[in-house]
């Protein structure tokens, strides 16, 4: 239930970046010229709020992953719970990786450009332009990108212990039992 769980807030990034993702980069654009910087500037050096799907596969292939996981878990097969062990210490090293970037925007991008070596970068007011691009985007989406990050960390943590447990290996087992592929079956 905790991967199907996992797959909303990857469905609702998806939604956002195709619904609000080219007005959040529209109004980084503004606050930049708004700034007395050149609009262009975000992508010159490959600055996205969003409005870059061609970010959609990495989120889409996770929910794919995590609804056949699931899938398989709830049916007791053998080859979830194996795939689930592989998949999950990913997931969870993956989100404590990347989506603290989604939620710390303003802190990180700052010290991106300030690190650049950019003349141009260091002169921009980062908070203010994280803001207006965050203005274009839903009220909700910092509560999506909590929920991502604490599913793919503690809830891949939390797949992993309960795929750890005597009555798992036990579900598992039993599973095997009730659904024997028998040569007598495949020759019927």
């Amino acid at each position: 239930m905790t991967q199907l769980l996992t797959v909303l807030p990857f469905l609702l990034s998806i939604i956002v970046v195709w619904t609000f993702g080219a007005d959040a980069q529209a109004a980084a654009e503004a606050e930049l010229t708004r700034q007395g910087l050149p609009a262009s500037l975000l992508a010159e050096h490959a600055v996205s709020f969003g409005s870059n799907t061609a970010e959609t596969p990495l989120p889409a292939a996770i929910i794919a992953v995590l609804v056949v996981l699931a899938l398989l878990n709830l049916t007791g097969r053998r080859a979830g719970q194996v795939l689930s062990w592989v998949f999950h210490p990913l997931l969870a090293v993956a989100g404590a990786l990347i989506v603290p970037a989604q939620l710390f925007t303003a802190s990180l991008l700052a010290a991106s450009f300030r690190d650049s070596g950019d003349p141009m970068l260091r002169q921009v007011d980062v908070p203010k332009l994280v803001d207006a691009a965050r203005e274009a985007m839903p009220s909700w989406l910092p509560v999506v990108d909590g929920a991502k990050l604490v599913l793919t960390t503690a809830g891949s943590l939390l797949v992993i212990v309960l795929l750890a447990l005597p009555v798992s290996r036990a579900f598992f087992r039993a599973r095997r039992w009730i659904n024997p592929t028998s040569s007598s079956e495949s020759s019927a």
